[in-house]
């Protein structure tokens, strides 16, 4: 319920391996090493893309098309978008080759390789407007796509994202993702996501807690998803970047038990 409790439980994973399994860990995030610890597996390996690691991987090129990635010594072309798949092309070559995989079959699977349903899935409008629809649902996932949609925009492109937080769930984490939408956009919408059971307007004030004076003036307040999604393509510029976060592959949005049909995918093709 809480990301404490979601470490915790990542953390276990690695303290009950056996002794004759590998154990990789991402040295860039400062948990990385913790994981390590009280590891009894006989091959401990890191992975990187800033700090020097066995696995050491160094982005050449990134766009909204794709990237050209260097891993050790090893270089190609992948269809996946953004640093977050840097790191989980890293992860899966260091896996593969710890399971001796051959290094070229690896790397010609990896380039085929098209992104997760609802995973930084984009849409491109008549007129330029960009629309991307991911999942990202906790702090360090929103971050993740913010500063890589930072990283491809091309001025003078704004970025414009809507975003909500699930009923029934950790709730400190509601200002925390409303503050980083705030920090890495130029306009923000809150919205309504699965509130399951609790009252929306009750989580839109949650995600308002403690929130800034300059921040609060980036803000639009719309319970009602389909016209949050709405409201953002027709207020974006046609060079614009519209990021609807939180529900990606999803097909429903569950209030009161019911799970009504709703697709950000399908709500954003037809406002696009």
């Amino acid at each position: 319920q809480t990301f404490d409790n979601y470490i915790k439980a990542k953390k276990i994973l690695f303290d009950t391996l056996p002794k004759n399994a590998f154990a990789l860990t991402n040295i860039d995030d400062k948990r990385g090493r913790v994981m390590l610890q009280n590891c009894i597996a006989s091959t401990q390996k890191t992975f990187a893309l800033q700090s020097i690691a066995d696995f050491k991987g160094k982005i050449v090129e990134n766009t909204l098309q794709g990237l050209f990635l260097k891993i050790n010594n090893e270089s190609a072309w992948f269809r996946l978008i953004g640093e977050f798949n840097a790191y989980n092309l890293v992860t899966v070559f260091a896996v593969a080759t710890l399971l001796e995989q051959d290094t070229q079959e690896i790397l010609l699977a990896l380039s085929g390789l098209n992104g997760a349903a609802g995973r930084f899935e984009q849409q491109r409008g008549k007129t330029g407007k960009t629309g991307i629809v991911d999942y990202a649902h906790t702090p360090d996932a929103l971050k993740n796509v913010l500063e890589t949609i930072e990283t491809l925009k091309m001025p003078p492109a704004e970025v414009i994202t809507v975003i909500g937080c699930g009923g029934d769930r950790d709730k400190t984490k509601r200002p925390i993702m409303t503050k980083i939408a705030c920090e890495f956009s130029d306009k923000v919408i809150l919205t309504s996501d699965n509130p399951r059971s609790e009252n929306p307007t009750t989580i839109l004030e949650d995600m308002q807690q403690s929130i800034s004076f300059e921040y609060r003036k980036k803000i639009t307040i719309i319970e009602n998803r389909k016209e949050a999604i709405q409201f953002a393509c027709e207020n974006a510029e046609n060079t614009d970047i519209i990021l609807i976060a939180g529900k990606g592959h999803e097909n429903y949005q569950e209030i009161m038990g019911i799970k009504y049909p709703f697709d950000d995918k399908e709500v954003l093709k037809e406002f696009l």
